[in-house]
């Protein structure tokens, strides 16, 4: 069911032409009182609800917000996939600056738009919205993860997405080099946030060399004022052109890897938190090309919405740990079915992702 009533012709165009195809279902919702604009897509639902998160950003037009909310929620659908989570995929996002025009009025009523749907969506924390907005979400509704431990939520998911793209470098090393230690080896973090400080923790446990950029400098001094084996540089085209570099780790923002930063690129492995890293589909083939391994991001990030889903059942830190541990087992099978199949890493993670959602709805 999309309610399109009275919707822009250029919503209607990209609803109904998008390559990003096959949703189940769109959500137009608004609500006058609170100033609520947003869309609700869940792109299949054959392995369970729809999981993923809530993003509120300033869109430029309605329609660019129908788009990135159906190529989002077709991620989520791959993504939860392959962290063997039981829920299909699913994404909402809400027009507007949330600096200027988030309250709890508009949060709860988007929170009855997500109730509206029965369970068959559930949300969590996105860009633009925080552990709090959710507890907020959650009076209306109670298909919202991602709230804070007062409210039987689960908190900040930053140490399971850190872990699990740990333990993607750790399977990249195994498959690369035949070995998964990282010690020695050197690493370059760019983005040393929520997730990438704390995956910053994990190397230097394991004794490797570690190299940082950040543009937020005083997040970087505090950084290497904590670890002073720490090497920071300028920025990200400093440190991808860092000698003897055997892993980038890009834990900012997407579209990390495109034409200019491939041919420069000095590591040998691609493996880190941020999503849509790869800013055109043929920049993998150029990774190939040049010999770099690429672990899809959607694959090493999944500890976060390992976690989430894990508060449906009452959250449980060792048991998702436990899970977002998998995350070796799965890169590796992800390499092996690259190398079975003479396709790049991202295509094989697909084509695993598509054969658990078609067996979980056959002839669908």
């Amino acid at each position: 069911m999309t309610d399109v009533t009275g919707a822009p012709a250029d919503v209607l165009h990209t609803l109904f032409h998008s390559d990003q195809g096959g949703h189940e279902q769109v959500v137009l919702c608004q609500d006058r009182a609170s100033g609520l604009k947003a869309v609700i897509a869940l792109h299949n639902t054959a392995l369970g609800p729809a999981l993923g998160g809530t993003r509120f950003y300033p869109y430029a037009s309605e329609a660019d917000a129908v788009a990135d909310a159906l190529n989002l929620a077709r991620g989520m659908s791959y993504k939860n996939a392959m962290a063997g989570l039981d829920h299909g995929g699913g994404k909402a996002v809400i027009i507007g600056d949330p600096d200027r025009i988030k309250t709890e009025e508009l949060l709860l009523a988007y929170g009855r738009f997500v109730a509206s749907l029965g369970g068959r969506y559930v949300t969590a924390c996105d860009v633009g919205t925080y552990v709090a907005d959710m507890d907020v979400v959650a009076r209306e509704c109670r298909w919202t993860t991602g709230r804070s431990p007062e409210n039987g939520g689960a908190g900040d998911s930053s140490v399971l997405t850190a872990f699990g793209v740990y333990q993607g470098m750790r399977a990249s090393a195994q498959h690369l080099w035949g070995d998964p230690t990282l010690r020695d080896r050197t690493v370059g973090v760019a983005g040393v946030g929520k997730v990438g400080h704390h995956l910053v923790e994990h190397l230097l446990a394991e004794g490797a060399h570690v190299v940082v950029t950040d543009v937020r400098k005083d997040v970087v001094r505090a950084l290497t004022e904590r670890h002073p084996s720490v090497v920071a540089v300028a920025d990200t085209e400093a440190l991808i052109r860092v000698e003897n570099l055997d892993i980038y780790a890009p834990c900012a923002l997407g579209g990390a890897l495109d034409d200019a930063s491939v041919p420069v690129l000095t590591a040998r492995v691609v493996c880190g938190a941020a999503n849509n890293q790869l800013a055109h589909p043929g920049v993998e083939k150029d990774l190939a090309d040049r010999g770099i391994l690429y672990a899809p991001d959607y694959v090493v990030n999944a500890g976060g919405v390992i976690q989430v889903a894990d508060e449906l059942h009452g959250f449980d830190f060792d048991r998702c740990k436990e899970k977002a541990a998998k995350i070796f087992d799965t890169t590796l099978a992800i390499f092996a079915r690259a190398n079975e199949d003479g396709i790049p890493p991202a295509a094989a993670a697909d084509r695993i992702a598509e054969q658990r959602m078609a067996e979980a709805r056959p002839g669908a």
